[in-house]
């Protein structure tokens, strides 16, 4: 699975962004699809992920403040990002996981800078 990410760049504290990630196949094709991040000097974290069942998950320190949707026509998710602070500055990376004939797969996007400023 090939996917397009859009979006990110610099908001200041309590902003918003949106992230775009548009796949190469549908999104019933793929069992899950969503956001990781990755911040300087740490590990790659979830964001938040929709099944194929439509369960979303999100991490804790975005609950309520981020909302991940899924225009399926569109192969596209969303990420609507709000009431941003610095500790979300990470580089954002699309991510997908889907069942292909040797077994699931993961798919990883190109990531996207957001820099959120105090």
């Amino acid at each position: 699975v090939q996917l397009q990410a859009s979006g990110g760049g610099l908001v200041q504290a309590g902003g918003s962004l949106r992230l775009s990630c548009t796949a190469s196949r549908s999104l019933f094709e793929i069992n899950e699809i969503g956001y990781y991040r990755q911040a300087p000097g740490k590990e790659r974290e979830l964001v938040a992920t929709t099944t194929i069942g439509g369960r979303t998950n999100y991490a804790e320190s975005v609950k309520g403040r981020f909302t991940l949707s899924r225009d399926n026509p569109k192969k596209t998710v969303y990420l609507q990002m709000n009431t941003l602070n610095p500790e979300d500055t990470a580089v954002y990376y699309c991510y997908a996981r889907a069942i292909g004939v040797a077994g699931p797969f993961d798919s990883w996007g190109q990531g996207t800078l957001v820099t959120v400023s105090s």
